[in-house]
């Protein structure tokens, strides 16, 4: 039997929107949702929260998790999260705590729902080194996504002469923060999510979410409310 742990990151210092992690969705804090999803998962023996703000260790304390800590030098805005997942198991390794599998959930993600965590985790096989989920893109780099310059002149991101209609051109899809499955040995090895061979699971788009700033929260918000309405 695998042993899962699972982890959210969530620092305290957010500058698209400030007090994010905390702030409450359908009256929840946000990274509460995510410790929820953990708790749902009969695979995760743990559930960490790696934080470098007292009020987000405050609130993951209360709802179930336990706490790394994290150096203000792994929290700033520019620090990449890869080092702040190889801090996280550095530490629990430190501390006698080995495990077989890791698993992210990103706080920024509320409406992902437990089934999609559990395809994420069920995808990590002997071919695979990194797990992670997508949506169907709402925008081609073939047909409407472009480059600007400063004077406005534009072009296409990506030109394809021989593809004339989107629905003729190769599917694209975005990349999410839904989940993230790996092992630890790989994050301690390698520098980031594509070092290795990579597997991908769809997801819904509003399941999709990911809220990096005000819009964003009021998408999410307005598409748990609708959710909750019609479940509740």
């Amino acid at each position: 039997m695998l042993t899962t742990y699972a982890f959210i990151f969530a620092r305290g210092g957010s500058k698209g929107l400030p007090g994010k992690n905390i702030r409450p969705l359908g009256g929840i804090p946000l990274i509460t949702h995510s410790i929820r999803h953990a708790q749902a998962l009969t695979d995760v023996t743990r559930i960490y929260v790696s934080t470098d703000s007292d009020e987000i260790a405050d609130v993951a304390i209360r709802a179930g998790a336990e706490v790394i800590h994290r150096p203000s030098a792994l929290a700033s805005d520019t620090t990449p999260e890869w080092q702040a997942w190889q801090h996280a198991v550095e530490y629990l390794q430190q501390q006698d705590q080995n495990f077989d599998v890791f698993l992210s959930l990103p706080a920024t993600s509320p409406l992902r729902s437990v089934d999609d965590i559990k395809k994420c985790l069920a995808a990590l096989d002997t071919d695979t080194d990194m797990v992670i989920t997508a949506a169907p893109a709402s925008r081609h780099p073939c047909f409407n996504m472009i480059h600007r310059s400063d004077d406005g002149q534009s072009r296409l991101v990506m030109s394809n002469s021989s593809v004339d209609r989107r629905q003729d051109a190769h599917p694209v899809y975005d990349m999410t923060t839904v989940a993230y499955v790996t092992r630890p040995d790989f994050i301690m090895r390698n520098s980031g999510i594509f070092s290795g061979r990579v597997k991908s699971v769809l997801v819904p788009r509003e399941r999709a979410i990911d809220i990096d700033e005000e819009l964003d929260f009021l998408f999410a918000e307005a598409l748990y409310h609708h959710v909750h309405h019609h479940t509740g």
